[in-house]
């Protein structure tokens, strides 16, 4: 290969690596959190490219009996792959998983294109995703951590610079420090900034609960469906596309359950698979609607063969992030099984079947909206308690109640009796017959 060559950047060659044997360190970094098949990493390594517009011209698992620290891949594999980018014209380079600087740096000499790594690439969309003034700020500062890592000797200009002015100035510092002191007050400014957004949200949020509506935050592995799911229940217009992080900033809406209960809804960044704890950081006050959630859906592609890898990883990430209450860890987790549409009929029936054993289960599809009914229904009752029927008889004195019912509850029948008095037959939860009876004794 030429010294020179640079490729077209927008052609990349994805490569996953595959631990043969579990024998060294290095080895178990790449099997840790990764005993999903090479077929579906491979898929969703494909998927992230595409996310950012990359025309992907080659993938594929490369096996490796273990990790070299110099290059990750065996001299073998490096000239292997060096030829294919050749062939295939291509500038960009993505490793599904972890690079040292040095590992980056040898890598990208060897092949003289541009090399990124799992994390660098996650970092590319979330920048293309982010809209607003928080997303934006996160994602850079998500960023120049990552930058901070990767400032360990892997720099030729480490010739000293003078410190102080004119002839009289120290030996000053390495190029090396300076860069890594610039990157810091980068982050002490940015964590500044991020800090009075955070500020102002908890303002928002402390408006919020003077006019207690409880908040639903849609979770789950990125390309669930959350966002199509989240515009088919609020009439909203979130993007909503097949591509993995296609929703990163927070969205709220306000809907109302089938019994007249108001609520917020709220949409999420997806969760994915080995996302590195800085990241995770960095997102966190993202997430924090998930935190303050009355009520979490747990949204699961069930089309997906590798549905349940995708949920440990969201439930782990949940765990990691301190989704719990005062008194324990969270209970009000309803996991959604999307995509029911995608499976064959014999198999959804199944789903059905199955879901009807857990009460806090619902199969819908998103995009057609099978089962969305059912699932707003199992939303108010794990919120407000089990629907009731009542026989409710209000007295002339006490007609002012009436508009309360029908806003609060389903009524059934209702029969307007000589003496002025009116019997309602009502389907209430639990909560709001509480209520209406403080009322009534008010």
């Amino acid at each position: 290969m030429e010294a020179d060559r640079q490729g077209d950047s927008t052609r990349a060659v994805v490569l996953v690596p595959v631990l043969r044997s579990s024998g060294s360190t290095s080895g178990r970094q790449i099997s840790d959190g990764l005993k999903r098949s090479a077929d579906i990493r491979l898929a969703e390594a494909i998927g992230l490219a595409e996310a950012i517009e990359l025309e992907v011209v080659h993938a594929a698992s490369v096996g490796l009996s273990g990790a070299k620290p110099s290059t990750l891949f065996g001299s073998g594999k490096v000239e292997e792959i060096a030829d294919i980018l050749l062939e295939q014209d291509a500038g960009l380079v993505v490793v599904d998983h972890p690079l040292t600087p040095v590992q980056q740096r040898n890598l990208e000499k060897a092949w003289q294109v541009k090399v990124i790594d799992r994390t660098g690439l996650i970092l590319e969309i979330f920048g293309r995703r982010a809209t607003t003034r928080e997303g934006v700020l996160q994602v850079e500062l998500a960023h120049l951590n990552y930058q901070k890592g990767r400032l360990v000797r892997s720099w030729t200009h480490l010739e000293r610079q003078r410190g102080g002015a004119g002839f009289m100035g120290g030996p000053g510092e390495t190029q090396i420090e300076a860069d890594r002191r610039g990157l810091q007050d980068k982050i002490i400014k940015l964590e500044k900034e991020l800090e009075q957004v955070r500020r102002t949200r908890h303002l928002h949020r402390a408006k919020r609960k003077k006019v207690p509506h409880p908040i639903v935050a849609l979770v789950g592995y990125t390309n669930a469906g959350k966002s199509t799911l989240f515009n088919r229940i609020t009439g909203a217009d979130v993007l909503a596309e097949d591509m993995l992080f296609a929703t990163l900033d927070p969205t709220l809406r306000k809907m109302t359950l089938p019994h007249g209960r108001m609520v917020i809804l709220s949409d999420t960044v997806g969760f994915i698979s080995d996302l590195p704890t800085h990241l995770v950081a960095s997102f966190r006050a993202t997430l924090e609607e998930v935190l303050e959630a009355d009520l979490i859906l747990h949204v699961r592609d069930v089309s997906d063969p590798d549905n349940q890898t995708h949920s440990a990883d969201v439930i782990r990430i949940l765990t990691e992030l301190g989704v719990n209450k005062p008194d324990g860890p969270i209970t009000n987790i309803i996991e959604v099984w999307n995509k029911i549409d995608l499976l064959p009929e014999a198999a959804a029936q199944s789903m059905r079947e199955r879901s009807e054993q857990n009460e806090k289960v619902a199969v819908v599809s998103s995009v057609t909206g099978q089962g969305v009914d059912r699932l707003l229904e199992l939303i108010e009752e794990v919120l407000s308690g089990t629907l009731l029927e009542r026989d409710i008889i209000l007295k002339a004195d006490q007609m002012a109640q009436i508009a309360w019912l029908y806003e609060h509850a389903e009524v059934i029948e209702r029969e307007d009796r000589e003496d002025g008095s009116v019997a309602l037959a009502v389907k209430i939860t639990e909560h709001d017959m509480a209520d209406f009876e403080r009322r009534m004794h008010s």
